[in-house]
């Protein structure tokens, strides 16, 4: 009997690359994957401000989203920023038959083309967790976004992360090794991370809290620069996470990684999800159902409710155990060997 050999296959490993959490779990999961056979990765999306150490075999600007400088997300910016008829010709010529095993973190391209060509496909990310009715959502459902997360990369057989198990194929984030092994300090300043808004309009509201200091990340940064208490620094990984390392707290956006990590650094933590997109407002749900602090936008009324938050808030530390190597055994390549070898026992049924 043919004998299965993991160093044969290639995977195909693919990426939505227009957020820092995707490139941060991708960084820890990419290694992991090597260890099964020859990876081929695509990046897909806006990564102009994200750096990615690992060699790229495709590259595409996919389908990603813009926003507006209040926080909101602009759907005729949206609408503007992608080529429709590019989309669609990558999605058809794509050789996504060329691999054994395709591995998607919410990517549009390569989802569609794998379900198109009937394809199987796991999907490894955050997003895949929404597929489970279990996880929390906002009080107001909004049927648009949860068509969105369910069908905008469409898999085989889905393997979520979220902040907490909410269904059995959903796991507890994964948390960069190098975050794991960061020493925690505090020295008293709070690290900003609220990419949806512009840098004015962050200085005209997070200078009405001078006794605290505020290094802010934001994509429109070159250089860094200060304001009066706050200081504005580009969006780099290595400077982000020293940053998150020695601060007291974190006010960012409701996405993933980030929160994640804070909450595992026992770190303070507030967020305010980006406007209109339903993702961030789910994983604002799941955080104040544990005890973060959330608004739903940035204005003088907020703003108080945060200068509370900083100055009398208890910070929350959640264990998250490192389970990704067994994950992927287990949820991917296990189910990988037992089909290569059920294929193979029926090839000799048919030759003998």
């Amino acid at each position: 009997m043919p004998q299965f050999n993991p160093n044969d296959l290639k995977i195909l490993y693919a990426i939505q690359g227009t957020g820092n959490g995707h490139i941060a779990r991708a960084m820890e999961i990419i290694p992991l994957l090597k260890e099964y056979g020859e990876v081929d990765i695509v990046l897909s999306g806006d990564h102009k401000n994200i750096d990615f150490p690992m060699p790229i075999k495709y590259r595409s600007k996919g389908l990603s989203f813009a926003y507006n400088k209040n926080g909101g997300l602009s759907f005729l910016k949206t609408i503007f920023r992608n080529n429709i008829f590019q989309i669609i010709h990558e999605i058809f010529t794509f050789p996504i038959k060329d691999y054994d095993v395709v591995i998607n973190d919410f990517e549009f391209i390569t989802a569609w083309s794998a379900k198109l060509n009937a394809v199987k496909s796991f999907g490894l990310g955050h997003q895949y967790a929404f597929l489970s009715k279990d996880c929390p959502r906002p009080a107001k459902i909004d049927k648009l976004g949860e068509w969105v997360l369910k069908n905008y990369a469409p898999v085989t057989k889905a393997i979520g992360f979220h902040f907490d198990t909410f269904d059995n194929f959903v796991y507890r984030p994964v948390i960069r090794k190098e975050v794991r092994e960061l020493e925690v300090s505090n020295e008293g300043y709070f690290t900003v991370y609220l990419p949806a808004y512009g840098d004015e309009y962050l200085k005209k509201y997070l200078s009405q809290i001078p006794e605290k200091r505020w290094e802010i990340f934001s994509k429109n940064c070159k250089e860094a620069y200060s304001y009066k208490n706050l200081h504005f620094k580009p969006t780099q990984n290595q400077a982000f996470v020293e940053s998150l390392t020695k601060c007291e707290g974190i006010l960012c956006s409701a996405g993933f990684e980030t929160p994640a990590e804070a909450l595992y650094l026992g770190k303070k933590l507030f967020t305010i999800p980006i406007k209109n997109q339903y993702e961030q407002y789910c994983n604002a749900a799941a955080l104040e159902s544990i005890g973060v602090g959330v608004s739903y936008s940035l204005n003088s009324q907020t703003i108080e409710t945060i200068k509370d938050w900083a100055r009398d808030s208890e910070p929350l530390k959640i264990n998250y155990p490192n389970q990704t190597k067994e994950i992927i055994r287990r949820e991917i390549f296990d189910e990988v060997r037992l089909s290569i070898l059920e294929k193979d026992i029926n090839i000799e049924r048919v030759i003998y």
